[in-house]
Parts: structure tokens; sequence; C-alpha cells
């Protein structure tokens, strides 16, 4: 008899309380982004380079491997920066085009569980990736002139111009190849 096929939820990360926006001031202590080293017309290559640092972190051996018990996967953290992309582009089309939206508050915690990050297919995520930071990119390509300072606020209050929202979710990035480099 075949033993029972069963599928172990992996432990929750403790939800990342942080308010990250600080980095738009100064460097980050962890991964050393400097949000002043990054100009607003690379953002768009940046988001294509770091897209194609990503499919090589998906392709490793240890994808599926936690670190530490409350430390994500490379595969966890590479389902994470598909759907920031997705997320961050979102934002920026709603900046383009409506005066001063407020986002609805992302719990990234909870979307990792909710989508079973933990089980994805590492090549499906990456082509997800790809595309997800394609589009991202290539709307930033758009960008222009007076658009760079259209406002934005996060449920929290935090406000934003498309300008800032760019290089934060740089660094959002940029943080989780570090955080898979460390390992």
């Amino acid at each position: 008899m075949p033993a029972p096929c069963f599928r172990v939820t992996p432990v929750a990360i403790t939800p990342d309380t942080k308010d990250w926006t600080w980095v738009l001031e100064r460097p980050c202590d962890e991964c050393g982004f400097n949000a002043k080293d990054h100009s607003r017309e690379r953002y768009a290559a940046t988001i294509r380079e770091s897209a194609q640092q990503w499919v090589v972190v998906l392709e490793r051996d240890d994808v599926r491997r936690r670190p530490r018990e409350d430390k994500w996967s490379p595969l966890e953290y590479g389902c994470h920066v598909r759907d920031v992309f997705t997320t961050m582009d979102g934002r920026l089309a709603r900046m383009l085009s409506e005066h001063d939206p407020v986002f609805q508050n992302w719990d990234q915690d909870a979307t990792a569980l909710e989508e079973h990050y933990e089980l994805q297919q590492p090549e499906l995520v990456s082509g997800e990736l790809l595309d997800a930071a394609t589009t991202y990119a290539d709307r930033f390509d758009s960008v222009h002139g007076d658009q760079w300072q259209r406002p934005g606020t996060r449920s929290n209050g935090s406000h934003f111009t498309v300008e800032t929202l760019g290089v934060y979710g740089l660094h959002d990035v940029a943080h989780h190849l570090w955080d898979v480099s460390v390992n």
C-alpha cells in the first residue's frame, strides 16, 4: 500500500512590518542600495536587468530550499518579485491615468501563503517574472516630462511620485536579490 500523500505547509514567515520608504532618503544598511545611484532614465533598463538576474536565481538547484525556517526560499522570493513587478506596474498605471490614486494595502505575506509560493514551478515563475518585468519596464519607458512628478498615496499614507515609486520598487527587487545571495 502506498504511503499517504500530503502536503506540508511551510512555516509562515514573520511578516515584515517595516515601512521601507526610508530607502528613498538614505542607503539600505542591509543590501547597500542607494536611491541616489539610480536615475529615472534607467529605471526600465534596471528592471529588465534585474529580471534576468532572477531568471538565474530561479535555475538554482536549491531554489526550493529555505536557508532557515523563518526565511523564504529563492523560489518564494522569485514569486514575490514577480508579484512586486505586477503590483508596482498597476500602481504606476494608476498614477499615470488618475490624479493622486490611493493604493490598497498589499499583504505580501498573506499572498505568499494563499498563492502557495513554495509549490509553484520555477520555470513558470521565471517566465511570468520576465513578462511582468517587461510590462512594468515598458510602462516606465513611456513616462516623460511632468509625468515623473504625478502623485500617488499608499494606504498607510506614504506619498510617492512616479519617480520615487520607481526607485522604491527597484530597491525591493535589489534587496531580494541580496536576500538570496546571502542565504
